[in-house]
């Protein structure tokens, strides 16, 4: 069974795993593994400006699809503009130099990468402006907190398709996520298996045996079965692939229930309410 596309808002469809390069360094090794990702299914993939790998995803993507693996209509691509002291025109620019890095003539899914101290609302309004004028397929947010999204929703004229936060069974964030369903906002989940640390968790390690599944298929499994996009990274192909492989099981409710018990609303990355760039 391949990966399920989750319909977003607007009326897009969004592959509900994809394929994240957060903490991976530009170059060859980058655009082999976007390349791997894709012959494995991968159809999302996800990067950001601050990352500075933007070159070589557009490179591995374009190797994938001269291979004829893909078409670029197959895939899903998502950037991010980092928005410190962004201004409308700065944040229009960002975007058409994220486009000339990665030697594509759209995104699928642009987002607003922290909402800092109140620095997204003229951001917002240029992606909005990028979305009405077709520039790009779709937009939303990253890292917004509730009240983040309640003062954008105020003057907004486009509902945010996404909301990326970080997300994993030590962090559920149950408010934003109540507040994102209300709001038709989908959530996306970064660091889903907090940079690995919650591999070697025994509680993990068990319901993984139970399955004869690994620690990450399981967390994965569990992501998608709250409902939540899913972007895990992995330089490794054999992972690559093994990240894919959670559509041949099910999680049990008391499964679910246990991994959601481990919440201690721990942080791996920034607090939104907090970090300022």
């Amino acid at each position: 069974m391949g990966v399920k596309n989750i319909r977003l808002n607007n009326g897009i469809e969004m592959p509900e795993i994809g394929y994240g390069v957060f903490r991976v360094e530009d170059g060859k090794e980058l655009e082999d593994a976007v390349v791997t990702a894709i012959r494995s299914g991968y159809r999302s993939i996800d990067t950001a400006a601050i990352y500075g790998n933007e070159p070589s995803v557009g490179n591995g993507i374009r190797k994938a699809i001269e291979e004829g693996l893909v078409t670029r209509e197959d895939l899903f691509v998502t950037s991010k503009v980092w928005n410190v002291h962004a201004s409308f025109d700065k944040t229009i620019t960002d975007y058409e130099q994220a486009l000339e890095r990665m030697g594509l003539e759209y995104l699928d899914l642009y987002l607003i990468h922290w909402p800092g101290q109140d620095k997204y609302l003229e951001p917002w309004k240029a992606l909005e402006h990028l979305y009405k004028e077709g520039k790009v397929k779709s937009i939303g947010v990253s890292n917004f907190q509730v009240h983040h999204l309640e003062n954008l929703l105020k003057s907004a004229e486009v509902t945010p398709v996404i909301n990326q936060i970080e997300f994993h069974p030590k962090l559920t964030q149950l408010e934003v996520r109540d507040y994102c369903l209300q709001h038709d906002i989908q959530v996306e989940a970064w660091s889903p298996l907090m940079n690995a640390e919650l591999l070697n968790h025994d509680k993990v390690k068990e319901i993984a045996a139970k399955y004869n599944k690994s620690a990450a298929q399981v967390i994965l499994r569990w992501d998608i079965q709250h409902g939540i996009i899913t972007i895990p990274k992995s330089m490794t192909p054999s992972r690559i692939q093994e990240n894919m492989n959670i559509y041949d099981f099910s999680l049990t409710e008391e499964d679910m229930e246990q991994l959601n018990a481990l919440n201690e609303n721990l942080r791996s990355g920034p607090n939104p309410d907090e970090f300022d760039f």
